[in-house]
C-alpha cells in the first residue's frame, strides 16, 4: 500500500516539552507544584455540578447553536457584565470550549473568503491562534504589542499587504500570557475600516484587575466577535462549554458551518453552563483567591531574586528572566523545578518574543504555594 505524505509538519505539542521538567519537580519531597498550565484546581459551585447530573438532556442530541437556556444566560451575562444594551437575537452561539473555536475559525472563515489567507494575531500569545492558521493552510502573521505595553496590538506595525490578505485579526485582553490589556475599541475600529473581522478572546475578562472588565462588544456588534469561556470563570475546564457573540452575520455563518460539522456542546454541559452564567457570587470568590495567590507568589519570587510584577489582568505572572542568573526561560524553569519543585512555562512557548520570560499560573492552592516559598528559602 502506497503511503501518502501529509504536507504539514506538526510541531510538538507545547506542553509536552515541559514534561521532563515535571519529572524533575516531582522528585522533591512533597511533589510537584504545577503552575505551568492554567488548569483550575478550585471547585465549581455545587448547583453547577448538580445541573450536570439532573438536566435529563443526556438522552437526545443537543442543540449545536446552544440551548435557549444557555444562550439566554450568556446574553444576560453579557448585558450585565459589560453594561451592554439588549443583545440582538442570533448574535450568540455555543462552542465546545473556546480552544476548538480558536483553532477552527480560520478554516471556517476561509470557506467564506477563499481569496484571503492571512491570520493576524498577537506576537506573544496563546499558541492556538498561530496553530489555527497553520491547520487552515493560512499565513500566521504576528502583530507586536504596543510599544512599552505588555498587551494590546501595535496596529500601525501591520503591513498593508498583510492587512489586504487578512481573514481575521485576533485580539486577547487580558492577555495570556502577559496579563496586559488592549484597546479593544481601537482594534475594532481598525478592523471595520478594512473589512477585517476582529475576534476578541476575552476568556480572562472576569479577572481584570486594572479597571472594569472590558469587551469588544462595547464598541458595537458590527464586524466583531467576542469569545468567552466558562473554564476560567467557573472552574469548568473539564466540561468544555463556551460561547461566542457579536456580528449576527458572522455568528450565523459560523453557527451553520459548525452545525454541519456536528460540533455540539453536550446537553448536560449546556445545562451546567446556564446555571454558572446566572451566578456571579462564585466569581467574586474566585477573583479573591487568584488575587491572593498572585500577590503572594509575586512576593515569593521577588524575594528569591526573580522580580515579578502583578498583571493588569488574568491569573498569570509574566516573570522576566534575570540575565545574570539564567540564559533563557528554559534554564530558569529548569532551576525552579529542581530547587522549588515549581513547574512553570518557558516564555518561548508563546512566541519568540517571550523567550526572556516564564509564565506562572497561580492555579494551585495557598498551601502548595507556601511549600514553594519554604523550598526557595531553604535553597538559599
Amino acid at each position: 500500500m502506497t503511503s501518502v505524505r501529509v504536507p504539514f509538519d506538526l510541531p510538538p505539542y507545547p506542553y509536552d516539552r515541559v514534561a521532563a521538567l515535571g519529572q524533575l519537580a516531582a522528585a522533591l519531597p512533597g511533589g510537584m507544584v504545577d503552575c505551568s498550565v492554567g488548569t483550575p484546581c478550585d471547585p465549581p459551585p455545587p448547583a453547577v455540578v448538580e445541573a450536570l447530573s439532573t438536566s435529563g438532556s443526556e438522552r437526545g442530541y443537543p442543540a449545536s447553536a446552544g440551548s435557549p437556556a444557555l444562550i439566554g444566560a450568556a446574553s444576560a451575562w453579557l448585558e450585565r457584565r459589560f453594561g451592554l444594551g439588549s443583545v440582538p437575537d442570533g448574535s450568540v452561539a455555543a462552542c465546545v470550549g473556546t480552544k476548538e473555536l480558536v483553532a477552527s475559525v480560520p478554516h471556517m472563515l476561509r470557506l467564506r473568503q477563499p481569496d484571503r489567507d492571512t491570520v493576524l494575531y498577537p506576537a506573544v500569545s496563546y499558541p492556538t491562534y498561530a496553530m489555527g492558521a497553520a491547520l487552515a493552510g493560512c499565513r500566521a502573521v504576528p502583530v507586536p504589542p504596543l510599544p512599552g505595553h505588555a498587551g494590546g496590538l501595535d496596529l500601525e506595525a501591520i503591513n498593508p499587504s498583510d492587512a489586504a490578505r487578512a481573514l481575521v485579526l485576533w485580539s486577547n485582553s487580558p492577555s495570556n500570557p502577559t496579563g496586559g490589556l488592549g484597546d479593544l475599541g481601537a482594534e475594532a475600529d481598525w478592523g471595520r475600516a478594512r473589512g477585517i473581522p476582529v475576534f476578541s478572546d476575552e476568556c480572562y475578562a472576569e479577572f481584570t484587575w486594572e479597571g472594569p472588565a472590558r469587551s469588544v462588544l462595547q464598541s458595537g456588534f458590527d464586524g466583531v466577535v467576542a469569545v468567552h469561556s466558562l473554564s476560567k470563570r467557573s472552574n469548568l475546564a473539564g466540561v468544555r462549554v463556551g460561547f461566542f457573540a457579536g456580528d449576527a452575520d458572522l455568528v450565523t455563518f459560523l453557527r451553520s458551518v459548525r452545525q454541519h460539522a456536528g460540533l455540539m456542546v453536550p446537553g448536560p454541559a449546556q445545562a451546567a453552563g446556564a446555571v454558572a452564567l446566572a451566578d456571579d457570587e462564585h466569581v467574586v470568590a474566585q477573583r479573591a483567591r487568584y488575587r491572593e495567590r498572585l500577590v503572594f507568589l509575586a512576593g515569593v519570587l521577588t524575594k528569591a531574586g526573580c522580580p515579578a510584577e502583578l498583571p493588569d489582568g488574568g491569573f498569570y505572572l509574566w516573570v522576566p528572566v534575570p540575565p545574570a542568573r539564567w540564559a533563557d526561560g528554559w534554564s530558569m524553569a529548569h532551576d525552579l523545578a529542581r530547587r522549588a519543585g515549581l513547574l512553570v512555562s518557558p516564555g518561548d512557548l508563546y512566541g519568540a518574543g517571550g523567550a526572556g520570560h516564564v509564565r506562572v499560573a497561580v492555579v494551585q492552592p495557598m498551601d502548595r504555594l507556601e511549600l514553594v516559598a519554604e523550598r526557595l528559602e531553604g535553597a538559599g
